[in-house]
C-alpha cells in the first residue's frame, strides 16, 4: 500500500509563518556563478588548474534590511500572539534564525519539506540542507523525502532533487552545485561535527575531489539549513561547524525548543491535542504490591461485567495433579475461595474474595487485602512484569483490532528490549529467545480465548485471527550481523545528547523499508520487536501499542517514548484517519507500562508541562494588551482599557485565581457552554478573547491519559448541552416522592379471581422406552453403548399424589417469592376454589411458581393504580446519567449515533 498525503491547514500555517517572514523579497531565481572547479595531478603528481568550466546556482542574497525583516517576523508572531522579538537573534554565524515549535507526530518533516518547495515556488531559493543530530533521523527524513515526492510534484509541479552526504560520494555535491532545480541535501551532525578521520574529510582537500574541500563547496550554494531536533546541537562545536556552510538563514523545528531564537510558529502538545492532531493515550500500569507475612503470587488482571455480578480475571498458583506448580488465569466470582481455586496450596488460606468493585477495578479479600486492576503480589520476579507487560500488550491489541479490522485499519503493537537474546537466541535450536517463547505461548492461549468469543459474530474478523499463525505475527527489527547474518545488539552512545541511540544504518533501513508493507492486512507481522536503541526509527502510523520490556532508565523521558506512536492512524488504502469526529474513537495509544498507572501519568503530564516554558502562565492586563483581534475592517490591537475589562471580568466569575491563572471553573464552564457573558465591549470578539483565554497554560488543559483497565463509560456528547435538550431536561429533572395506597383486602380478592381463572398446572409425567439387544454384538459396539435398540417409547402422566414423597412449606416459599406476609397469602389460598388447590397435589413446584407469577401480577396492578407522585422543590443534577455507568465493552456498541446525548448505545450481549 501507499500512503497518501493531504493538505492540512495547520500544517499550512506554519509553512505560511516561515515563508511570511521573507515578505517583499524578490524571486531571483538561478543566481549563476563558477563553480570551483579545483585542480587536477598529472603522472608526477603535480597539481594544475582544471580546465572545466562548471556554472552553478545558488541562493540569491537576501534583500530586505533587517528592519524589514524584524517587522516580517513580529506581523507572524502577532497573528499568532506569539512573545514578540525585540530584535534578529544570531547563531552560528548567521543573522536569521527561526524557530518552528511542531509537537512530535504532527509531521514536522512534511512541513519542512512542503516549506522547501514553497520558498522555491515564491523566492527562488533552491539549496537547502537538512541537518540531524543522528542516522536514525536521516534515515527518517530520507524516506520521508521518497514517499511524498509524488504529493509535492501534483501541488508544485516539479521534483526535489535529494540525498544523503556521503564523503565517499561526493558526485552528489558537484549536481548539487550545478544542478537550477529544488536540490536538498539530508546530514548527519557527526559527518561534520565529530573528530574520526572519515568525518573530518568535509574539511580536508581531497585528491579524489579535485584538491578542492567539500565544505567549500558547499559554502558557496549558500544553502538554507533546516536543523530537525536542533535541542540536540547546541554544542559550541557543532554550532562553530555550522557556521562553515555559510547559511542564508537557519530554520529550526523542534517539539523541545532549549534555546530560543525567533519562534515564528507553535503547536506545543496542548495545541496538538486539544486539535486531535494526535492519538489520545491510554495507559496499562502495573504495579508491584507487597503482601505482608505471604508469598501468595496474585494478579489481577481485569474485572469483567455479567448480567449476574462481575467477575474477576486473576492469575494465581495452581498445584497439579502430578505434584507441580502452575500458573493459571481463572476467572472468580464474589465467594471464591483461592484456597480451593489453588488445590489447596497453603500460601493461599484466608484468599477468599468479599468484594468485586467493577466501577473502581478492585477485588477485596476477606483478610483484607485489596488488588487493584494492574496489581501483582507476592512472588513477583522481573520475569513475572515482563510476561505481564506481554499479556496485556497482547491483549489490548487484540481488543482494538476487533473494533478497527472492520475499518480496514490494521494495528501493530511494538516491543522495545534491552538486548537481542531475549528476542533471539542463536544458542537454541529454534533461536527463539525468553521474550518471543513466552509471546508465543501468551498468543495462543489469548487467541484461543478471542476465538471463542467470535463464534457468532464478526466473522470476518475471525477467519483473519484464526489463519494467521503465532510464529509468523510476530519479528524482530534489529542490527544484523554482515557476516553470520544473525541479529545483533546495535553499538549505540553512552554520553551526550544522543546517549541511548544507535547509529546502525542496516538496521534502520530494515525498519524504514517495511513502513508501508506493515499496513496491510496481507502482511501477516502484527507485533513487532526492536531494540530500544532503535527507538526513532519508528514512526510508523499504526503503532497502537507499545510496551517497554527493558530496565527503566532516566535517559528516555515518558514523552519521547509515548511519541514514538502518537502519528495518526491510516486505513488499507492509505487515507488519514483524521476526521475530527471519529479521530479520539479510533486514534488511541496504549502504553503498557512496568509501573503504576498513576506514576506514568503524573511523570508524563509533568514532562509535558516543562516543556511549555513559550506558554504564557498569567492571564493578566499586560498579557492581554496589544494582543490582535480581527474585524470587519482588519485588525485591532487590544486595548489597555479592553485588557483592564477582560481582567476584571475574569477575576470576577472566579476564572482566575490570585496568582492570575486561569482555574479549573473556567475550563468547566467553557465544556458545559454556562460561560458568563463578557462585557458589551469585548463581546463581538468573544470566540478570540476566549482562545487568548485558553492559550495561558493551566493544568486543566494537560491531556488526561486514561487508565487503559479502568471502567469504560460512556459520556454525554454535545447534544446533551443543546438549547432544545436543556429545554426538555428543566421540565423533567424534578425530584419526586412517590406513595402507594394498599389496600390489602382489594389484592387479596383480585388473587382469588385470578387464580380461579388462570392457574393451570401440568401434571408430572414419566418417559417409557422398550430396548431389546442387537444380535451380532461387536467390541466396539459394547465400548460405546450400542449394545441395546430402543424398540418403543411412550410418555404417561403421573396422577397420584405426591405429598408423602416431598414436604413443601408452601407458604413461605409463596410468601417469599411475592414478597408478601404469611397471613396475606393464607388469606388468597383459603379464598380459591377446591379445584385450583387441589392441583398442587400432582405438581407441587409448577404450583408454586405459577401461583407465585399470578400474585406478582396482581399486586403490580394494584401498586400501579394507586402510585401517586409529588414533586419537590430538588431538581437532579446531570451527573445522573453518568454517575451508575459500569466498565461497558464498546466493541459490541452500534455505530456512532447523531440524535442522542449518548455517543453509542450497547446491544444485547
Amino acid at each position: 500500500m501507499k500512503l497518501k498525503f493531504k493538505v492540512q491547514p495547520y500544517q499550512t500555517n506554519a509553512v505560511e509563518a516561515v515563508v511570511d517572514c521573507f515578505a517583499g523579497q524578490v524571486n531571483t531565481s538561478r543566481i549563476k556563478y563558477r563553480v570551483d572547479p579545483g585542480m587536477v595531478k598529472d603522472k608526477a603528481g603535480r597539481g594544475q588548474d582544471s580546465l572545466l568550466e562548471v556554472e552553478g546556482f545558488k541562493n540569491a542574497d537576501i534583500q530586505l534590511s533587517g528592519l524589514q525583516l524584524l517587522d516580517n517576523i513580529r506581523a507572524v508572531q502577532r497573528r499568532q500572539n506569539l512573545f514578540m522579538s525585540n530584535s534578529l537573534v544570531k547563531s552560528a554565524g548567521c543573522d536569521i534564525n527561526l524557530d518552528v515549535e511542531m509537537e512530535t507526530g504532527t509531521g514536522k518533516t512534511y512541513c519542512y519539506i512542503k516549506t522547501i518547495f514553497e520558498m522555491n515556488k515564491r523566492y527562488g531559493w533552491s539549496k537547502f540542507i537538512v541537518v540531524v543530530p543522528s542516522v536514525a533521523i536521516r534515515e527518517g527524513v530520507y524516506k520521508s523525502l521518497e514517499i511524498t515526492a509524488d504529493h509535492f510534484t501534483e501541488n508544485y509541479g516539479k521534483k526535489a532533487r535529494f540525498f544523503i552526504y556521503n564523503s565517499k560520494q561526493l558526485h552528489h555535491l558537484e549536481s548539487f552545485s550545478s544542478d537550477a532545480g529544488i536540490n536538498v541535501m539530508v546530514i548527519n551532525i557527526q559527518a561534520f561535527a565529530s573528530r574520526g578521520a572519515d568525518n573530518r574529510r568535509i574539511y580536508d582537500e581531497l585528491d579524489d575531489f579535485q584538491s578542492r574541500k567539500p565544505i567549500d563547496v558547499i559554502a558557496a550554494n549558500r544553502p538554507i539549513l533546516i536543523l530537525d531536533e536542533p535541542q540536540k546541537m547546541e554544542g559550541r562545536a557543532t554550532l562553530e561547524s555550522l557556521a562553515k556552510f555559510n547559511p542564508l538563514m537557519i530554520l529550526r523545528y523542534s517539539a523541545t525548543h532549549r534555546t530560543t531564537h525567533n519562534k515564528v510558529h507553535r503547536l506545543d502538545a496542548l495545541d496538538a491535542y486539544n486539535q486531535k492532531l494526535v492519538k489520545k493515550i491510554a495507559v496499562r500500569g502495573i504495579t508491584v504490591k507487597g503482601l505482608a507475612g505471604t508469598n501468595a503470587y496474585l494478579y489481577l488482571e481485569s474485572i469483567e461485567i455479567s448480567k449476574q455480578a462481575p467477575v474477576a480475571r486473576i492469575e494465581l498458583e495452581v498445584k497439579l495433579k502430578s505434584g507441580g506448580i502452575r500458573r493459571r488465569i481463572v476467572r472468580l466470582e464474589k465467594g471464591a475461595d483461592l484456597f480451593a481455586q489453588s488445590n489447596e496450596l497453603d500460601q493461599y488460606r484466608g484468599f477468599v474474595i468479599s468484594q468485586i468493585d467493577a466501577t473502581k477495578d478492585t477485588v477485596e479479600f476477606t483478610n483484607g487485602h485489596e488488588l487493584r486492576a494492574g496489581d501483582a503480589t507476592g512472588d513477583v520476579t522481573e520475569g513475572t512484569i515482563r510476561r505481564i507487560q506481554i499479556r496485556e500488550t497482547i491483549k489490548a491489541h487484540l481488543e482494538k483490532e476487533r473494533k478497527l479490522f472492520s475499518q480496514g485499519i490494521k494495528v501493530l503493537s511494538l516491543f522495545f528490549i534491552d538486548e537481542v537474546a531475549k528476542y533471539r537466541d542463536y544458542d537454541q535450536t529454534d533461536d527463539k529467545g525468553e521474550y518471543a517463547r513466552i509471546f508465543e505461548e501468551e498468543y495462543q492461549l489469548l487467541k484461543q480465548e478471542t476465538l471463542g468469543e467470535l463464534v457468532f459474530d464478526n466473522e470476518e474478523y475471525r477467519k483473519y485471527l484464526d489463519n494467521i499463525l503465532p510464529e509468523r505475527t510476530h519479528n524482530g527489527y534489529f542490527a544484523i550481523d554482515k557476516k553470520t547474518k544473525q541479529f545483533k545488539d546495535p553499538k549505540f552512545k553512552t554520553r551526550g545528547q544522543n546517549a541511548g541511540l544507535s547509529d546502525d544504518v542496516d538496521a534502520y533501513d530494515l525498519i524504514l523499508k517495511d513502513k508501508e508493507r506493515l499496513l496491510g492486512f496481507e502482511e501477516p507481522t502484527r507485533f513487532i520487536f526492536s531494540h530500544s536503541a532503535l527507538r526513532e526509527g519508528w514512526d510508523n502510523p499504526n503503532v497502537f501499542v507499545m510496551c517497554m520490556l527493558k530496565h527503566s532508565d532516566n535517559t528516555i523521558s515518558r514523552r519521547q517514548e509515548v511519541g514514538r506512536g502518537l502519528r495518526l492512524c491510516v486505513n488499507e488504502q492509505g487515507d488519514r484517519m483524521d476526521h475530527p469526529a471519529i479521530v479520539h474513537d479510533i486514534n488511541v495509544l496504549s502504553v503498557v507500562a512496568s509501573e503504576s498507572y498513576k506514576d506514568f501519568v503524573a511523570n508524563l503530564q509533568q514532562e509535558i508541562s516543562d516543556s511549555l516554558s513559550a506558554r504564557p502562565r498569567k492571564a493578566d492586563e499586560a498579557y492581554f494588551t496589544g494582543k490582535i483581534l480581527t474585524t470587519e475592517s482588519g485588525q485591532m490591537e487590544v486595548t489597555p482599557a479592553m485588557a483592564k475589562q477582560l481582567y476584571r471580568y475574569l477575576l470576577k466569575n472566579d476564572y482566575t485565581d490570585d496568582a492570575d491563572q486561569v482555574t479549573e471553573e473556567y475550563h468547566a464552564a467553557k465544556g458545559n457552554g454556562e460561560l458568563a457573558k463578557l462585557p458589551d465591549e469585548l463581546a463581538p470578539y468573544a470566540d478570540q478573547i476566549f482562545l487568548l483565554v485558553d492559550s495561558v497554560f493551566s493544568d486543566a488543559l494537560l491531556p488526561k491519559p486514561e487508565d487503559d483497565r479502568g471502567p469504560k463509560t460512556n459520556p454525554l456528547n454535545d447534544n446533551f448541552k443543546k438549547k432544545e435538550f436543556q429545554e426538555l431536561w428543566s421540565r423533567i429533572n424534578r425530584k419526586a416522592v412517590y406513595r402507594v395506597d394498599f389496600d390489602s383486602d382489594e389484592l387479596v380478592r383480585k388473587c382469588v379471581a385470578a387464580l380461579n381463572q388462570d392457574l393451570r398446572i401440568t401434571p408430572l409425567q414419566y418417559r417409557i422406552q422398550a430396548g431389546i439387544q442387537s444380535a451380532n454384538l461387536t467390541d466396539e459396539q459394547l465400548k460405546k453403548g450400542q449394545g441395546f435398540v430402543v424398540s418403543d417409547t411412550s410418555t404417561e402422566a403421573h396422577n397420584a399424589s405426591v405429598l408423602s414423597m416431598v414436604k413443601y412449606d408452601l407458604l413461605g416459599k409463596l410468601a417469599e417469592n411475592t414478597q408478601l406476609k404469611r397471613k396475606t397469602v393464607a388469606e388468597i389460598l383459603s379464598g380459591i376454589e377446591a379445584v385450583a388447590f387441589g392441583q398442587f397435589k400432582t405438581n407441587p413446584e409448577h404450583f408454586i411458581s405459577e401461583a407465585s407469577r399470578l400474585i406478582k401480577e396482581q399486586k403490580a396492578s394494584v401498586i400501579i393504580k394507586r402510585l401517586s407522585y409529588d414533586e419537590t422543590t430538588e431538581v437532579h443534577d446531570a451527573d445522573i446519567f453518568t454517575a451508575a455507568q459500569t466498565k461497558q465493552d464498546f466493541t459490541r456498541a452500534s455505530e456512532k449515533l447523531k440524535n442522542h446525548i449518548y455517543d453509542y448505545v450497547l446491544g444485547p450481549g
